[in-house]
């Protein structure tokens, strides 16, 4: 073989070592780690979904087909404060896991317009969440824990503030259960926009939604290990 071609395949082989391992040490979308769920809601289906209230949520279109859709706000008050606004994917328990999916906000800007993503949830009173919102301060823009008491920010490093627009995001959670690892990505930015390190929740269902404005949500995949 010669030199020239060794060195291409070199090139080729380390890029696809990089690509499946990631700079956080966790295989991507079908990588290592299995596609455990996934949902582009083109069947209409909901029955997968647990919902804080499910008159809140319904498939609209959008995104070139169906979405799911946070349309208003949920009739629900948590036992401690904490978003109101939830739709957790019923039977999927994982430990660790790589999420990804397109996110729309469809409120009004204003300095917390956010979306949500939750995770290690174990009841109403007991899990994390990724507040996304425009710009950050202590209650918003951040990693939270809630642990039996009113949500804390765990986030370690965030950026000033992640902007909402009429447009389309992808945005991409990654949780290493070992290490303690939650690392979010938007768009493709190479860098987390907010990470955090946290054993208290080593496993739970996984979900979307907001702390109280509306939005859509598309093409949602996650890989994971199944606890």
């Amino acid at each position: 073989m010669r030199k020239g071609t060794c060195w291409q395949l070199g090139i080729v082989l380390f890029v696809l070592i990089v690509t499946a391992g990631g700079c956080n040490g966790l295989a991507g979308i079908g990588g290592k780690m299995p596609v455990v769920f996934k949902a582009d809601f083109e069947d209409s289906r909901l029955d997968e979904w647990k919902p804080t209230d499910s008159a809140a949520w319904r498939i609209e279109d959008g995104h070139g087909g169906n979405v799911l859709a946070l349309h208003q706000q949920s009739n629900y008050k948590p036992d401690v404060r904490s978003p109101v606004n939830i739709n957790l994917i019923e039977d999927v328990v994982v430990t660790d896991f790589d999420l990804e999916l397109k996110m729309h906000s469809t409120t009004k800007d204003y300095g917390h317009r956010d979306m949500c993503l939750f995770f290690g949830y174990q009841d109403s009173s007991h899990f994390y969440y990724v507040h996304i919102a425009n710009k950050s301060d202590a209650h918003a823009n951040s990693i939270f824990i809630v642990n039996g008491e009113p949500r804390v920010s765990i986030a370690q490093t965030r950026t000033e503030g992640t902007k909402w627009d009429e447009n389309w995001h992808t945005v991409r959670l990654v949780r290493d259960v070992e290490s303690g690892t939650i690392d979010v990505f938007f768009d493709d930015k190479a860098e987390p926009i907010m990470t955090a390190v946290d054993h208290h929740f080593t496993w739970g269902k996984v979900g979307v939604g907001s702390f109280d404005d509306t939005g859509q949500f598309d093409d949602i995949r996650l890989a994971g290990r199944k606890k």
